[in-house]
């Protein structure tokens, strides 16, 4: 609107150019806007493929204390085993624990920002039609007078 409301501002001759600047304009804003929107989902993204590599790097760390008391004690009895498997499995479920509502909740929200870019676009597409019978109107008017 604050393009529209300059040309008329300006000389006459500025409509010649207002659909092709208004249409940069409406691309930058949406483009903006997707950008606001998409900006928190890094963290999601991050915490959906990080959390199974930090859940493996605890499994893999539970193993070897497993191996290492089995080392120190050596003996091979579920006593001397469990500590450690069931700290390698807290660390596996831990770390699924946060990347799948992560990235169910990324899924979902860039749907969303997805769909609200196709309204934006759509509502551009439909306000620069619009746009263009108003400057083609006004530019009829104007060589008729």
């Amino acid at each position: 609107m604050r393009e529209w409301k300059r040309s008329f501002q300006q000389a006459a001759g500025s409509f010649r150019g207002l659909h092709a600047r208004i249409d940069k304009v409406l691309d930058v804003s949406i483009a903006r806007e997707v950008e606001r929107l998409e900006s928190n989902l890094l963290v999601l993204a991050t915490i959906a493929s990080a959390g199974p590599f930090i859940g493996l790097f605890g499994t893999v760390f539970g193993i070897m204390n497993s191996f290492q008391s089995i080392a120190a004690s050596k003996n091979t009895s579920l006593a001397v085993v469990a500590p450690g498997i069931a700290e390698a499995l807290l660390a596996t479920a831990i770390g699924l624990f946060a990347a799948i509502p992560a990235l169910i909740a990324y899924n979902k929200l860039q749907g969303d920002v997805a769909k609200a870019q196709a309204r934006l676009e759509s509502f551009a597409d439909e306000f620069s039609s619009i746009l263009s019978r108003q400057i083609d109107h006004h530019l009829s008017v104007e060589k008729v007078s």
